[in-house]
Formats: C-alpha cells, sequence, structure tokens
C-alpha cells in the first residue's frame, strides 16, 4: 500500500490517542507505518506541520460544528461550541499541547476555533477583539482540559463539576454583552 498524507496524519492520531504526545515522534510513526523515517517528509514537513494536521483532524468534525441558526443569543451557540470542544478534547491524551501548538503556528484549518472567531465578531467585537477573545476562551478551554486529564493521571479524586462550566459562562459574559 502507498503511503499518503491521510494514513500518515491518521497514524499519527492513534498513537497520540492510544499513547500520548511523548511517544508521537517520527520515529515512531515511521515504525507503525513500516516505512523509513525519510518518506514521512514527503507527507509532511516537520513534526510541528503534522502536529498541526493532527489538530484539524482531531476538530475537523461534524460534532465540534454549531449552527448560530439553533440558539437564541450569539452568546449561546459560543459557549455550546466551547463546551463541544472541551468535550470533544478530553478523552484524548495531550490533546491541549496539540492544539497549542497549531493555533500558534496559525493553522487556517482548525474549523471550530475559527469559527468561534468568527462568532465573536458576528456579535460584535473587532476582528482585534475577537483574535483575543478567541485566546481567551481556547485558553480556558485547553486549561480545562489538561487540568482534567492530568486529575486523572494522577488518579487524583476531584469533583465532577471542575469549575470549567462556571468560568466559561463568566468570560463569554465578559465578551459577549
Amino acid at each position: 500500500m502507498a503511503l499518503t498524507q491521510l494514513a500518515v496524519v491518521s497514524t499519527a492520531v492513534d498513537i497520540l490517542q492510544q499513547f500520548g504526545l511523548a511517544d508521537l515522534s517520527m520515529r515512531r510513526l515511521a515504525k507503525e507505518l513500516d516505512v523509513q523515517v525519510g518518506a514521512l517528509y514527503w507527507h509532511v514537513k516537520n513534526k510541528q506541520e503534522l502536529l498541526a494536521q493532527v489538530a484539524a483532524k482531531l476538530l475537523n468534525t461534524p460534532q465540534l460544528s454549531v449552527n448560530a441558526d439553533d440558539f437564541s443569543t450569539p452568546a449561546d451557540t459560543i459557549l455550546q461550541l466551547s463546551r463541544r470542544l472541551y468535550l470533544a478534547l478530553l478523552p484524548i491524551q495531550d490533546s491541549p499541547e496539540v492544539i497549542e501548538v497549531a493555533t500558534a503556528m496559525q493553522a487556517t484549518e482548525l474549523s471550530p476555533v475559527l469559527q468561534l472567531r468568527e462568532l465573536l465578531e458576528a456579535s460584535g467585537l473587532s476582528a482585534e477583539n475577537a483574535r483575543h477573545g478567541q485566546q481567551l476562551l481556547l485558553n480556558h478551554i485547553l486549561g480545562s482540559v489538561a487540568f482534567r486529564q492530568n486529575l486523572v493521571q494522577l488518579d487524583v479524586d476531584a469533583p465532577l463539576a471542575d469549575g470549567f462550566d462556571w468560568g466559561l459562562q463568566r468570560a463569554v459574559a465578559g465578551l459577549v454583552s
């Protein structure tokens, strides 16, 4: 079977989900695909680009898209999209780090992240303030996911309510009035 970009990214997602980011090396990926490491670079420039593509595969799913017409206010739409992002990333080991790399690279393929900014702009924020609001919400989502994942890894008994939704509601209320 010929090596494709889809196979490279899908296998990288599988490694991330099963073993975490620490085990997602180009060597490990090549071994899983039964190819030489150099063959991977025909499909991705470097590990950062690979992580951006992994992030896109994790986020660009129908479950993460929201239709603003389904909600009574822009704030409700933003809340729902943020909650969906949180719940989608929670079971995937090290997903906050992967999404952070992709957003730092200004990856344009992250549909839900771009939709957050569009919703903030549609609610009346300037383009610049919408970018800042998008970053604020992403920091809260990714930080909350990382916190919850750390509790699980450390086997710490913690209440199910970790303050994510409370903080999210306050952040959105401050952004969209």
